[in-house]
């Protein structure tokens, strides 16, 4: 095998756009990402309302590869996030098609999700990074509409997702638990991204 290749593999061949706000650097995962990732996906108060409980090191790699394989097989998925002036990491955020068996169905609607590192939290981080790739999505889905799924109980989620224009369509249950489901239809007004 060509010595160029596998560095270039190691190094990511995966074209992952790399998405600049005013306090944040959306960009692909690294495997060096892995320390961060593990550690937020351990924290109870992350997976409080997202699975309810912690995952594993092992679990998280996982996650990290069904992103890539995401951009590689569909040319979507989620971006690690770091605040631009310290490097440090915030969390994750992107479109994904995990081909859920849930009804109402999301008819092969990208869902967009997004969980963040505790110390991150009530910075207005998750609004800036999921408003940025929302606007990114409209560009890349031709306007059209994207989903998400959000624990009833997770005020601060369903704040975010009313900033950037997602709005309830249903209430169901995934996997035993409540859970109410989301869409946005394309383009938000700036005013509406307000509050």
């Amino acid at each position: 095998m060509d010595e160029e290749l596998v560095s270039d593999r190691r190094g990511g061949l995966l074209d992952v756009p790399v998405i600049d706000t005013a306090r944040l650097r959306l960009r692909g995962h690294r495997p060096v990402d892995l320390d961060s990732c593990a550690a937020m996906w351990a924290d109870p108060e992350v997976t409080r309302h997202i699975g309810g409980r912690s995952f594993s090191v092992e679990e998280t790699w996982g996650k990290i590869l069904r992103y890539a394989g995401h951009w590689a097989l569909l040319g979507f998925g989620y971006w690690a996030i770091e605040d631009k002036g310290t490097g440090r990491f915030v969390g994750e955020a992107g479109f994904a098609d995990f081909k859920r068996d849930i009804a109402p169905s999301f008819d092969g609607a990208p869902e967009i999700g997004w969980a963040l590192a505790p110390w991150a939290h009530g910075q207005g981080f998750a609004t800036e990074a999921v408003g940025a790739i929302a606007a990114w999505g409209d560009r890349q889905f031709g306007g059209g509409r994207s989903v998400c799924m959000i624990d009833p109980e997770n005020r601060a989620s369903l704040r975010v997702a009313e900033k950037t224009g997602y709005r309830e369509f249903a209430r169901t249950t995934y996997k035993g638990a409540p859970t109410i489901l989301l869409r946005r239809d394309g383009p938000v007004e700036a005013g509406a991204r307000q509050g």
